[in-house]
């Protein structure tokens, strides 16, 4: 009897935790382990550990498959990463970094860089080959109109996957800085301006006090489109 110690941990971000089934597959080069359920409820920020029974040595760990299955309602979940440690204490980190969504299984290569070469093993190479195919449809081009570089072949950004879009908390303040310079140009006459501009002093005067705020922290800059004298 072979026991390896897992531990899943759940991304810091808001609404990364979930409500649904986890559970894990250990694939090695000389098997895979049976599905072992981690737990029904993951906490953002927290981990999960938990020993994984295998009725033999399982060789080194290649790759791990997430499976996500909902219980009642739809609960997507982030998860950072899984660790691995085997019976001789060989520790494998398995980064994922990617949300999961409905009911699904993601596989995740183990960490440590390699090339298309350094795969011997048949089920790393067909793993390769699943992910180019996934990347490929995922990011299908179009061309907008005739002379315009070409685009991704997608009428919203709703229609990406979560882990191509912005994350929520860089579109929260992305939002919350457009909220603040509509106003921030409302208040200084800009929006609701029926009249040609006097001088290019009073364009300079509105403009030197939206550039450069500081939004939680962070240096946002909007510069004109054209260079002031």
């Amino acid at each position: 009897m072979a026991v390896y110690k897992v531990t899943v941990a759940t991304g810091d971000m808001v609404e990364a935790g979930t409500n649904n089934s986890i559970s894990i597959t250990l694939v090695g080069s000389y098997g895979e382990s049976r599905r072992t359920t981690v737990s029904f409820l993951f906490l953002p920020g927290k981990e999960r550990n938990l020993s994984v029974h295998c009725g033999q040595d399982l060789g080194p760990i290649v790759l791990i498959r997430l499976h996500k299955w909902r219980l009642f309602l739809e609960d997507a979940w982030f998860c950072k990463d899984v660790r691995v440690t085997a019976p001789n204490g060989t520790l494998y980190r398995f980064p994922c970094y990617q949300w999961l969504e409905g009911v699904t299984t993601v596989e995740v290569r183990e960490g440590s860089g390699k090339k298309l070469v350094d795969d011997k093993l048949e089920i790393l190479k067909e793993h390769r080959r699943r992910e180019l195919a996934a990347r490929q449809e995922a990011y299908r081009w179009k061309n907008f109109a005739q002379g315009w570089p070409r685009c991704l072949n997608v009428d919203s950004i709703f229609e990406l996957d979560s882990n191509i879009q912005f994350s929520r908390i860089r579109a929260n303040n992305f939002n919350g800085f457009l909220i603040f310079q509509g106003a921030s140009h409302f208040l200084s006459g800009f929006l609701l301006r029926r009249t040609s501009w006097n001088s290019l002093d009073e364009m300079r005067t509105i403009f030197s006090r939206t550039q450069g705020r500081d939004i939680g922290g962070c240096l946002v800059c909007c510069p004109l489109p054209f260079p002031l004298p």
